[in-house]
């Protein structure tokens, strides 16, 4: 790892936040989609810039070839996830930022709320607050006073044309495909939100999959960064290969955000066999990946992310995850606040197996040809 920095004895790896990463590639991208937004034409995802755990740094230039998919794989499949640098236009981030304050003002330009929503941020025409408490500045926050909650919409995609063009970009569901090995596709399951306002806690360590109830039960999950990721604002860590630990602890958290979010994550690596986790597992920040840049992570793979230690600056991020075009519903889906309005009430535990998904709220964003 080019820049390395021991915290508690622990090693940890960081993106060079003070190298200027190039904003264009001119290399064929892989993945290219059209914003809907009227202010600019035409805006792109290009991930062409790749890197792995062993060299976050591989897109500070700009190779004269594309990474071999066949590489990538094999570092997905050694670490649990890869990076691609400045995969979304800086106008199409622009554009979700500004389509974010909106949404959380209760503002959609779909037929359709998203599935999870803070209590929307108002303010009367005199600019006085009402509903939410929180002022009317980005996430809430208007220099003075500091809302420490953290903000997530489930689903946003279902309210907001923009978000809803990346998340069934085709040829996102093409590289989640590829990278996970899937042989039909790539199925949009669920997207989410998490906005950190200066102040805000920590994310528990822990793991995706456990709260998909799919067969085959696979998950990969997109993470794509809205602003700059310095590390005062407690970017996403990953640690590097904890997609082949077993099932010793879940992976899932009753409570998501704890001043001690490493807890379970240790419990883990202990129940692996892991001496001194604290001081042995290796954790890879996103720390110095700027806005639009993208990570890909295993289900399995454990991440969390620290406190936003910023006095004025937001930490957004969305998170789009996939499952195999083939899966069907469990009948533990019944039990779980996030899948049982989805489960036709009419359809026995039996049928599930055998009970397509709906295409509106589960679109099939890429299939592999035959």
């Amino acid at each position: 790892c080019p820049t390395t920095k021991l915290t508690n004895n622990q090693k940890h790896c960081h993106i060079d936040p003070f190298i200027s990463y190039p904003a264009s590639c001119p290399m064929q991208p892989f993945a290219t989609i059209k914003s809907t937004n009227q202010h600019h034409e035409m805006t792109s995802v290009s991930l062409c810039q790749a890197s792995n755990a062993d060299d976050p740094l591989r897109s500070a230039g700009c190779s004269d070839h594309e990474i071999p998919l066949e590489s990538l794989r094999e570092s997905f499949r050694n670490d649990g996830f890869v990076l691609f640098h400045h995969a979304l236009n800086p106008s199409l981030v622009s554009t979700l930022q500004s389509r974010l304050e909106e949404v959380l003002r209760g503002q959609y330009n779909r037929n359709s709320p998203p599935d999870k929503l803070p209590k929307p941020l108002t303010r009367t025409k005199k600019g006085k607050n009402k509903g939410n408490s929180n002022p009317p500045g980005p996430l809430g926050y208007d220099g003075k006073s500091q809302p420490t909650r953290v903000l997530q919409i489930i689903n946003i995609n279902k309210c907001d044309e923009d978000f809803r063009q990346l998340a069934i970009s085709p040829e996102i569901g093409r590289m989640v495909a590829e990278l996970a090995g899937w042989e039909h596709g790539a199925r949009l399951a669920q997207d989410q939100v998490w906005a950190k306002p200066p102040g805000a806690p920590p994310l528990v360590f822990h793991r995706d999959s456990p709260y998909f109830m799919f067969t085959p039960s696979d998950v990969i999950t997109v993470w794509i960064a809205l602003d700059d990721m310095d590390e005062e604002l407690g970017p996403l860590e990953y640690v590097r290969g904890s997609h082949k630990w077993g099932d010793g602890r879940v992976g899932s958290s009753s409570s998501f955000f704890q001043s001690e979010n490493r807890k379970l994550l240790y419990s883990a690596a202990k129940l692996e066999g892991i001496e001194n986790p604290e001081s042995t597992l290796e954790i890879v920040s996103m720390a110095g990946l700027r806005a639009g840049g993208i990570s890909i992570h295993h289900g399995k793979t454990w991440h969390g992310s620290g406190k936003n230690r910023s006095k004025d600056r937001p930490r957004r991020g969305l998170g789009l995850h996939f499952v195999p075009a083939e899966v069907k519903f469990t009948k533990d889906a019944r039990k779980s606040s996030l899948w049982r309005s989805y489960v036709p009430d009419d359809v026995s535990d039996e049928d599930l197996l055998n009970t397509e998904l709906s295409e509106e709220q589960f679109p099939l964003v890429w299939k592999r040809p035959r």
